[in-house]
């Protein structure tokens, strides 16, 4: 079957697509990428999205025609990729403008803005959209979902293999290994914290709008971070939550930013993104040492994915941080890092399609398995 899947994270800098075939075992399928394409947000959208997932009030006119504009361009994103529309269902995540994390007292939440309907009728076509709610309704977080798709398309190897997304959040997927003691154990998953959602935001801050990231850890790279204050960061309680646990900008954003530039004074711009960066390293080598305390689970390689991976100081700190654990970008293996999450929900899609249910107990914490997303035909 031919899918189209469709992302915007929550960096917000625009929408990735992909068109995949799948054949044979939905478990274990045979999958190959058939198409890609990229469209970047107009700085207009891109502003007014993080600017109301920062909390700006805006009235429901504006609020339908924001919802319009991301459905426009998410069926332009389609039509560039798959320009015979030949694919059978398209999966669309839409674009997050609020996250809350599932506590013990309180119900997660997640708005994915998207008109799901209007899609499939641009399209003709099936249209998969609403991937979080029914697992936020079962008790879960509602993320990360990606983990619940990467036994299926990376596999397993003799040994747990992590995977780690750096896009706005970073997480991470942990697989177990296909022999061995472990080899009965569960896919697990979880929200780490900030990956680019703080460097970013920083950026634009000190570049007066004019950039939007630090190409390549360019600026990070010529700054010294501030150890002893990344050690004190890493004892906020939310890095020591026990999974399942999300997160999302409205944790780690605009506010947050302010508070942490507050704490280290009057320092450089570069001191100020060294610092940023090497906090995201920081919080993921700090997971996977209490991975293997609680769990005695050491990782023989990590996959990294997401647009953290052009950043190569903040690859430089994850290799220096998670020293013995061999770190290698996920295009290694065939899987496009840029498009791993639109892969991803493809591949939801392919299996609301198929009715095949997932067991997230592990990853979100949802009590039930669910047929992940909402089926809309023109």
């Amino acid at each position: 079957m031919r899918v189209l899947g469709l992302m915007s994270g929550t960096s917000a800098d625009g929408i990735d697509a992909v068109l995949v075939e799948f054949k044979g075992n939905p478990s274990k399928p045979n999958w190959k990428i058939l198409n890609t394409y990229s469209f970047e947000y107009p700085y207009s959208i891109r502003e007014k999205i993080l600017k109301v997932s920062q909390g700006l009030k805006i009235d429901s006119k504006n609020w339908m025609e924001l919802a319009e504009e991301i459905t426009e361009l998410n069926a332009f994103a389609a039509n560039a990729c798959d320009p015979y529309s030949s694919a059978e269902v398209v999966g669309c995540h839409g674009q997050t403008l609020f996250h809350r994390s599932a506590t013990n007292s309180e119900r997660g939440g997640s708005i994915q803005i998207l008109l799901g309907p209007l899609l499939a009728n641009m399209l003709n076509q099936t249209v998969i959209y609403d991937f979080r709610s029914k697992d936020i309704a079962s008790r879960g977080h509602g993320a990360p979902l990606v983990p619940l798709v990467d036994e299926s398309l990376v596999g397993r190897v003799y040994g747990w293999r992590g995977i780690l997304n750096l896009g706005g959040i970073a997480n991470l997927t942990i697989i177990p290994p296909k022999t061995g003691f472990d080899k009965n154990s569960q896919c697990i998953g979880w929200d780490c914290g900030p990956a680019n959602s703080l460097i970013d935001l920083a950026v634009e801050e000190c570049s007066k709008s004019e950039s939007k990231f630090d190409d390549n850890g360019s600026l990070a790279s010529l700054g010294k971070p501030k150890l002893n204050i990344i050690q004190n960061w890493l004892k906020e309680p939310f890095f020591h939550q026990e999974p399942p646990r999300s997160t999302g900008r409205e944790q780690f954003g605009f506010q947050d930013l302010q508070k942490r530039k507050k704490e280290l004074g009057n320092i450089s711009n570069q001191d100020l993104l060294s610092t940023l960066t090497k906090f995201t390293a920081s919080i993921v080598a700090q997971d996977l040492d209490n991975l293997f305390k609680k769990r005695k689970i050491s990782l023989i390689e990590l996959l990294v994915a997401g647009g953290g991976v052009n950043n190569l100081f903040l690859m430089r700190q994850l290799k220096k941080e998670c020293f013995g654990v061999h770190i290698r970008n996920i295009n290694e293996i065939g899987l496009p890092s840029q498009f791993r999450e639109a892969l991803a929900f493809a591949t939801l899609s392919w299996w609301h399609v198929l009715g095949k249910k997932v067991d997230p107990k592990f990853v979100t914490g949802a009590d039930q398995s669910i047929l992940y997303g909402v089926r809309v035909d023109p």
